[in-house]
């Protein structure tokens, strides 16, 4: 049996989690094909019951909703305990959710309560016999081999390691609702007010198919349209930026991608006016194509670019701008 944490918003399942279940998938099959279950906790944005069709395609069995007013608002020890809860009954071998930050909390208590290590951000696994897995280290720049020997098996799956597929063939859709006991030490941290974010103009970043990232080189706060523009024209793109944006405010700080921000593993970076300091390598190290664009030749960014154009980001990309518009019209 293998057990995934499942996060959700308005539509269902996020893209990372059913990224998961993908991955969950294929390891099901090299072990003979044990069962999927997943866990889904707390008010739901979605309707149950259609997330447990939409998560049937995908190949899960079971889906267990934990609720209760333990669940009334996020907390990681609280959501560990509804995880746990459902390991314990089904006997599961392997608990796995997305490498998000709630995913990583979660299963980090899960570990420390069955006594087991937990692997992070695996984009991979090899032998069952021992359980072999890869995982993204040092912010993505480097793979490390884990041998969980132990069972249940723990670990997150990196962003975008695999893509999300549907099963070839799929159950029902059933939804258990449990609610599992909580104890009271696990309710002393928890989410005790939330605020709305400042309205994102530039997409969803974490699940970002192309970014585009911007830094010190935007020059000021209104140097961005050229790159809003781009962001517009592409899909599925959305807008990134350096620690350095953020703190001279010139964008807010949930487009901010590196060690102190989002992580991502898009299909392209594009990096416009970007140094390449080591705290926002580490947030999208993982991408499978980079291109800078500095006027800096010597800079981190363009040394390990796959690709760079030296020049001026302000006179480069109103040229990339009308190419685009030229092809689309």
């Amino acid at each position: 049996m293998i057990v995934v944490l499942v996060e959700t918003d308005v539509t269902g399942a996020v893209e990372v989690s059913r990224e998961t279940i993908t991955f969950a998938r294929g390891l099901s099959a090299s072990g003979g094909g044990v069962p999927i279950d997943a866990v889904v906790i707390g008010d739901l944005p979605c309707d149950p019951t259609a997330l447990a069709e939409q998560l049937a395609a995908y190949g899960v069995r079971d889906v267990h909703h934990a609720s209760g007013d333990a669940f009334s608002a996020y907390g990681g020890a609280a959501w560990a305990a509804a995880v746990q809860s459902v390991r314990d009954t089904t006997g599961a071998v392997v608990v796995t959710a997305a490498g998000t930050p709630r995913g990583g909390e979660v299963l980090a208590h899960v570990a420390a309560r069955t006594g087991v290590a937990m692997a992070a951000n695996v984009i991979a696994f090899g032998g069952l016999a021992p359980f072999t897995v890869t995982r993204q280290v040092v912010g993505g720049s480097a793979w490390e081999e884990m041998v969980l020997d132990e069972r249940p098996a723990i670990f997150t799956v990196a962003g975008h390691a695999v893509a999300a597929e549907e099963a070839p063939s799929a159950g029902a859709g059933h939804l258990v609702e449990f609610q599992p006991e909580v104890e009271a030490a696990d309710l002393v941290a928890r989410v005790t007010s939330t605020a709305e974010p400042e309205p994102d103009l530039s997409g969803s970043l974490k699940g970002a198919r192309v970014v585009v990232g911007a830094g010190r080189g935007a020059g000021s706060a209104d140097g961005f349209g050229e790159l809003l523009d781009l962001v517009g024209m592409l899909d599925g793109a959305s807008l990134g930026v350096s620690r350095v944006v953020t703190s001279l405010g010139w964008r807010p700080h949930h487009e901010q991608v590196g060690q102190t921000g989002s992580r991502v593993s898009p299909d392209l970076y594009l990096a416009c006016g970007i140094s390449g300091a080591i705290q926002h390598w580490a947030g999208m190290a993982s991408s499978k194509t980079i291109v800078a664009i500095n006027t800096d030749e010597e800079a981190p960014m363009v040394a390990k670019a796959h690709y760079a154009v030296i020049g001026d980001m302000h006179e480069i990309l109103p040229a990339i701008n009308e190419e685009i518009r030229k092809r689309k019209s």
